[in-house]
């Protein structure tokens, strides 16, 4: 079976917190952390670049994809997860209980978004770059480790973590540089 190696690039900081902006960009520290970013995967042979919809993912994709001269696709599949409410207080304690708890426990809804997740992940035909969240990245490391926590670890801001997709299973190659950073 053909492997798909897939590096899930985490967006570099953004501009506003989860409890302030629904779609913020990328603050200057963000930006340069995509640069660094791009500049360590730009030694790769060019793949597909694929971003989730939100600005700070679409931001920080942007100097890869203009390394390699390539189209970033935007794949709704791989944004962050969808809150239950647009109140952005009420969205950061729900979110923040979220994070503690497993996927079990959560709404159904979210749970098929989670496998919505892993399904794009799984039917990326060739090797991929995807820029995206912290929990997009969470829930493929948790499918690979069959780990039912909504937080398996914490990737930091333009980290990048490898994994590989037969179609079938995800494995987890390497996980990206870790912080102790909130969803931002």
């Amino acid at each position: 079976t053909e492997m798909a190696k897939i590096y899930l690039v985490r967006h570099g900081k953004a501009a506003a917190g989860f409890d302030t902006h629904h779609d913020p960009g990328l603050d200057a520290l963000g930006r340069e952390q995509a640069s660094a970013t791009a500049a360590a995967l730009a030694t790769l042979q060019p793949m597909a670049i694929y971003s989730s919809p939100l600005a700070r993912a679409r931001e920080t994709a942007e100097p890869l994809a203009h390394h390699w001269n390539s189209p970033i696709h935007i794949e709704p599949r791989v944004a962050e997860i969808p809150s239950p409410t647009e109140d952005l207080t009420q969205r950061t304690t729900w979110l923040r209980q979220a994070m503690a708890g497993r996927w079990r426990d959560l709404d159904p809804d979210l749970r098929v978004w989670r496998d919505d997740l892993v399904a794009c992940l799984l039917g990326l035909p060739t090797d991929s770059v995807v820029f995206c969240h912290f929990i997009a990245i969470n829930v493929a490391v948790g499918s690979a480790q069959d780990d039912d926590r909504l937080v398996v670890f914490s990737p930091d801001n333009a980290s990048v973590t490898t994994i590989s997709s037969d179609g079938g299973s995800l494995k987890v190659l390497e996980l990206g540089r870790s912080a102790e950073t909130f969803v931002n």
